[in-house]
This record gives C-alpha cells, sequence and structure tokens, in this order.
C-alpha cells in the first residue's frame, strides 16, 4: 500500500500564506490539508504558461462521458481558477482590467461569473453554467486574459466540481504542470477519501492528464464552489 494511503495522504503545509510565499511544503497529514498545500514553487512559476499545458484543461470535457456513463458523475455546475492576490501596486493596476475582463468574458459565453476571496485571502473566479464545456472554455478564457495582462505567474489552479456520488468530487487542474488530480472531501473536517481518489486516477487516466506524483494531490477543502 503506497505510504500516502496508510497516511491518509501526506500533502499538507502548516500555513496557506507560509507555503505559497516561500515555497516549502513541511509534509503532515493529509486530513489537515487545504488549498494551501498547492504548493508555490510548483504552481505559482515564474514562466509563462504553455499555450499546451491551458489546453489540456478541455481533456475533462472528453473525460465528462466516461465519469457520466460509468461512474455517474455529472458537473454541478460550478467551476473556479484560483490565483495568489495582487500586491497593493499590482491590484490598482489590474483591477479595471480584471473586472472589464470578466465582464467581457461573461458576456461572450452567457456563463455567471463572481469574484470571491476564500478564507486565506487568495482569489477565486467562480464559474456558475450548467454545460461542462462552457465552464472550461470561460476558465481558459480567465487564465489567457491574465496571463496576457501579466498576472500568469499568479496563476495557481482551476477546480471543477462533480456530485453524483456518495461525496461531492472535484478535479483540480495546476496549470503550470498541466495536470488534473481528484479530491473528495469526506464532509467531516478536513478529510479526504483517498481510496475513492485513487479509483477515480485508474478509471480516468486513460483519458485525463494526471498528476503522477501522489504529493502533490493538495485539497481544496475551502474552495466557494
Amino acid at each position: 500500500m503506497p505510504r500516502w494511503q496508510r497516511s491518509r495522504g501526506k500533502w499538507a503545509g502548516p500555513s496557506r500564506h507560509q507555503e505559497w510565499n516561500t515555497g516549502r511544503a513541511p509534509l503532515r497529514r493529509a486530513g489537515r490539508a487545504s488549498l494551501e498545500a498547492l504548493g508555490l514553487r510548483d504552481l505559482l512559476g515564474k514562466k509563462k504558461l504553455s499555450e499546451p499545458a491551458r489546453d489540456r484543461l478541455f481533456a475533462l470535457t472528453t473525460a465528462a462521458v466516461t465519469m457520466d456513463t460509468e461512474l455517474g458523475l455529472r458537473t454541478a455546475g460550478a467551476a473556479g481558477v484560483c490565483f495568489k492576490p495582487l500586491s497593493a501596486g499590482d491590484f490598482m493596476r489590474a483591477e479595471n482590467d480584471l473586472q472589464e475582463l470578466l465582464d467581457k468574458v461573461a458576456a461572450d459565453s452567457g456563463s455567471k461569473l463572481e469574484r470571491r476571496e476564500d478564507s486565506f485571502g487568495f482569489t477565486w473566479i467562480v464559474v456558475r453554467d450548467t454545460e461542462l464545456e462552457d465552464q472550461a472554455a470561460t476558465i481558459h478564457t480567465v487564465s489567457s486574459g491574465l496571463e496576457e495582462a501579466g498576472f500568469g505567474a499568479q496563476l495557481l489552479a482551476a477546480v471543477f466540481k462533480f456530485e453524483g456520488a456518495k461525496e461531492p468530487v472535484f478535479w483540480v487542474y495546476g496549470f503550470k504542470r498541466g495536470a488534473f488530480w481528484p479530491f473528495v472531501p469526506t464532509g467531516e473536517g478536513q478529510e479526504r477519501n483517498n481510496a475513492e481518489e485513487m479509483e477515480l486516477k485508474a478509471k480516468l487516466e486513460p483519458e485525463l492528464p494526471i498528476e503522477p506524483d501522489l504529493s502533490r494531490w493538495f485539497g481544496v477543502f475551502d474552495a466557494p464552489l
């Protein structure tokens, strides 16, 4: 049995702010994991995102057929992109551009967009749409727009919520590595269903670019979806 499974996982850090601002990720029980553990060094790179990596988002729309027919999972109508807070100066410069981008994307896509702050101070653009294809397209457009505005290094992850199982299922997409991983919270504190996550990996690996390093399967317990 993999070590991460015996200990309920090991991808967690002591503080989201500490980890994302230092790049360090001391590991402990996954039951304590939260979005803080996404990992600054790996998800918050200084280089621009490659277009092929961004385009891998759309693999989820193909894999959704298998999730529906074989697992009974369907989109919950919500997805989001998370990015690191901007500095005060950057925020003033970007505020108008960001709102203009969101207004344009909402008008073009028909999706409902809202900006949220989570309990750790990170910013989310939440997409509400009944169609997974539209969610993915909107997330792609927002992430592209942020990068074009000079904030590509702030992008952390996109999260897509699915329902139909006993517990909600989230597919998390790390922008820098261009890979997905499953996240299944149990609803009991900050605990997750590792066994279900491994089953999802086995079932969807032929169709999705899955993050091979299990220590990078970080939880998003407080995603505002």
